[in-house]
């Protein structure tokens, strides 16, 4: 059974396992930008599907969203959000511009990336054997993506985790939400795992 809320505790864990994650990704994005990058991940929190939208933003904002389905030992939908203006400025970085071919293979590829380094992290920690699908990506209102991210992973998924990131490349910072969206009992076994069930 899901909890409405998790301990503090149980979210500076969260934190810590995107921390983790956060310094693969800094290096893996280094190395496809060609640019020092550093990833912060200052907050971290657990909404109900009602509220995660709300909490990733103004339901009206474009973004572009990388979906990443995670299999294996923890099944969840992992959703990357990342602001229209954020977007533009990863591609320009890249010599692309987001709405081509070539702009949504490297923003599909920066999700890839952001997803696995914190997956990979917490597969780490718990011991969980994590297979992640082929990125999908789309454009259009955020109330609209995460709505229907959410309504198609609705057997049991009643929670979101959320972790919000900042990319600073050189002197650029870049927002971006991290969705994590497990079944109870995979959030569950998770927190076992890492000795902070209930």
């Amino acid at each position: 059974m899901a909890r409405s809320r998790y301990t503090e505790l149980q979210l500076d864990a969260l934190r810590e396992l995107a921390n983790i994650g956060s310094g693969t990704a800094g290096t893996a994005l280094s190395s496809l930008l060609g640019r020092s990058v550093d990833i912060s991940v200052p907050n971290a929190a657990a909404h109900k599907k009602v509220d995660a939208v709300d909490a990733a933003g103004a339901p009206e904002d474009v973004v572009w969203a990388i979906v990443v389905t995670v299999g294996g030992d923890l099944e969840a939908t992992a959703l990357l959000v990342i602001p229209e203006p954020d977007a533009a400025a990863i591609c320009a970085l890249l010599g692309v511009v987001p709405d081509s071919d070539t702009g949504r293979s490297a923003l599909e590829e920066v999700g890839n990336i952001l997803v696995a380094s914190y997956v990979g992290a917490l597969g780490s920690l718990t011991g969980f054997v994590l297979d992640l699908r082929p990125p999908a990506s789309a454009r259009d209102m955020l109330g609209a993506i995460v709505s229907t991210i959410l309504a198609s992973r609705s057997d049991g998924r009643d929670f979101a985790i959320m972790l919000d990131s900042e990319l600073r490349v050189e002197d650029e910072a870049i927002s971006l939400s991290f969705m994590l969206l497990p079944t109870p009992e995979g959030v569950n076994e998770l927190f076992d795992r890492i000795g902070l069930g209930d």
